[in-house]
């Protein structure tokens, strides 16, 4: 899959915006607040509807305008589709694919990237929170129905909570309302109904990526570094202060926990932490308190690994990312966006990194020094400055 044309309206600091885009790489240069970011942004919002940069929707539009347009025409093979959404200040957004509405939940599955951009670090060295995201997010790609499921998750998740907080001046052993613990017991099986596909289905992906980050992590440091995942399961826990700090698995034992045994581990997880939680008001235990523990050369990366390490493993991690998608995508390879990592990378792994990617069918690559990146993808190079795009270099 590729990208033919974009098209922007009022996105970001672009009122108008048309750019062609050819297959392999693509290079778009200008120094920073240009704009060029904003351009594989809009990209990556219409593949994930999230931005990478704000958790807002907002934010994308430009000041003083109501609603801003993303408009992409997507080829694959002989096939070509036009994929727009209408970013709204007030009221839902709104999608369409050959200008026929549909559900905005749905555009994920007609176009599907990978972004990486400099705030991907915080994969590594961040809170888990940012980790569960990018499992998520790519499980939504891979498997547009657990969309649905992951939102029915967090629904009874709230319901839970509030139910937990109404409690929690009422000790279990005694004055808990026996109806409030009756209504328990059944959000109780909702949510490990939700909370074992999902444990179930990031525990099969991150099988996949580990051996993929392994291959790239060596592709892009070189082989004297080994990096490695595991899945940190709250539902293993044998503690109920903080359920699953200690216990991390790595990613085949989690792949090979069939449903019924993490279904049965779940309610047992539950009973266990069922005197805190009524404490607590909080739940403590299922895929929202879980972790992606990553070890670099045996060691958790996020106390140990350097700058440069913590780079190359938070890149690793969507090259894993983009090879699990081109393997099981019908519609071929997912674009990949690299925003602004050269910069970063010694010249070595510059040039390691030009060769991990040069298969992929379209790679946009944005960059503040065009010298910092590879010749072998600078060849279709545009200039981007002050929100306007440039077919060339403009005279000094």
């Amino acid at each position: 899959m590729r990208v033919v044309h974009l098209s922007l309206s009022d996105f970001r600091n672009y009122e108008s915006a048309e750019l062609d885009l050819a297959a392999g790489p693509n290079l778009f240069v200008g120094s920073n607040g240009q704009g060029k970011t904003n351009l594989v942004e809009a990209l990556g919002f219409l593949s994930t509807l999230g931005s990478h940069r704000v958790s807002t929707d907002h934010a994308m539009i430009r000041s003083g305008y109501d609603s801003a347009i993303i408009r992409a025409r997507l080829a694959n093979g002989e096939q070509s589709l036009l994929a727009e959404v209408q970013i709204n200040r007030v009221g839902a957004n709104r999608a369409q694919v050959n200008r026929s509405a549909i559900k905005t939940r749905e555009l994920p599955r007609y176009f599907s990237s990978v972004l990486f951009a400099p705030e991907d670090l915080a994969l590594v060295r961040g809170e888990p929170s940012g980790r569960r995201r990018f499992l998520d997010e790519l499980l939504v790609l891979r498997t547009p129905r657990m969309s649905a499921v992951l939102a029915d998750y967090d629904r009874v998740l709230r319901q839970r909570n509030t139910l937990l907080k109404s409690a929690r001046a009422s000790t279990f052993s005694s004055t808990a309302p026996r109806t409030q613990l009756s209504t328990l017991d059944l959000w109780d099986e909702r949510m490990v109904e939700f909370g074992t596909q999902i444990i179930s289905a990031r525990a099969d992906l991150v099988a996949e990526l580990a051996p993929e980050v392994e291959f790239a992590y060596e592709a892009i440091a070189g082989r004297e570094h080994a990096a490695s995942l595991a899945s940190q399961l709250s539902i293993l826990s044998t503690g109920t202060d903080d359920p699953g700090a200690d216990d991390a698995v790595d990613a085949q034992t989690a792949g090979r926990l069939t449903a019924a045994e993490i279904a049965e581990s779940f309610r047992a997880a539950t009973g266990r932490v069922r005197r805190a939680e009524l404490e607590r008001g909080l739940t403590l235990v299922g895929p929202h308190r879980d972790d992606l523990v990553l070890t670099l050369n045996g060691l958790p990366a996020r106390g140990y690994a350097s700058h440069g390490e913590s780079w190359s493993f938070a890149l690793s991690l969507k090259l894993a990312s983009a090879a699990v998608l081109r393997r099981e995508s019908s519609s071929g390879d997912p674009v990949l966006i690299l925003d602004d990592v050269f910069a970063e990378l010694d010249e070595s792994r510059r040039g390691r990194l030009a060769d991990a990617v040069d298969g992929f069918e379209q790679v946009l690559i944005t960059a503040a020094v065009g010298g910092d990146v590879p010749a072998q993808l600078a060849g279709n190079s545009v200039i981007i400055r002050a929100g306007t795009i440039l077919s060339e270099a403009p005279s000094e």
